[in-house]
């Protein structure tokens, strides 16, 4: 999806001002798997992996499972694999676990604990392993 510098600017910039298609609101907690299509918003908790376009994890949000998407905004806390085109890591997220990711974004006051995979701009899906423990800030 991201494979040029100016096609990932535009993405990014589509995805920002997409509509908020589904909230998983703060009193909720959705134990099984979740797939979505469009820009959703996970402020409760999920048990359970993750299949969609864009996740936005904000600083109530907790996923107990892995996460399989194009863009993903972590506010909260992640115990679970990711797979994305871009992440984000926002100060005071947690992330344990891999993290692989075309491109990923990390500020300070985040924490990145497990290994993470820079996935080749190239096209050929080849997977760049550093293993990682990052505490910024």
């Amino acid at each position: 999806m991201f494979k040029t510098k100016n096609n990932l600017a535009t993405q990014f910039q589509k995805v920002e001002n997409e509509t908020i298609s589904s909230i998983v609101d703060q009193n909720m907690t959705i134990n099984g798997e979740l797939i979505f299509k469009g820009k959703t918003r996970i402020d409760g908790t999920v048990n359970g992996n993750i299949t969609g376009a864009h996740l936005i994890l904000s600083q109530s949000g907790r996923v107990n499972g892995d996460i399989d998407v194009a863009t993903f905004v972590c506010h909260g806390t992640i115990e679970g694999n990711v797979i994305a085109d871009m992440v984000t890591a926002k100060k005071g997220s947690s992330i344990h676990g891999r993290v692989a990711a075309a491109n990923l974004v990390v500020e300070p006051g985040a924490a990145l604990d497990g290994e993470v995979k820079t996935i080749s701009e190239s096209g050929t899906g080849e997977i760049k392993a550093r293993p990682s423990t990052v505490e910024l800030g």
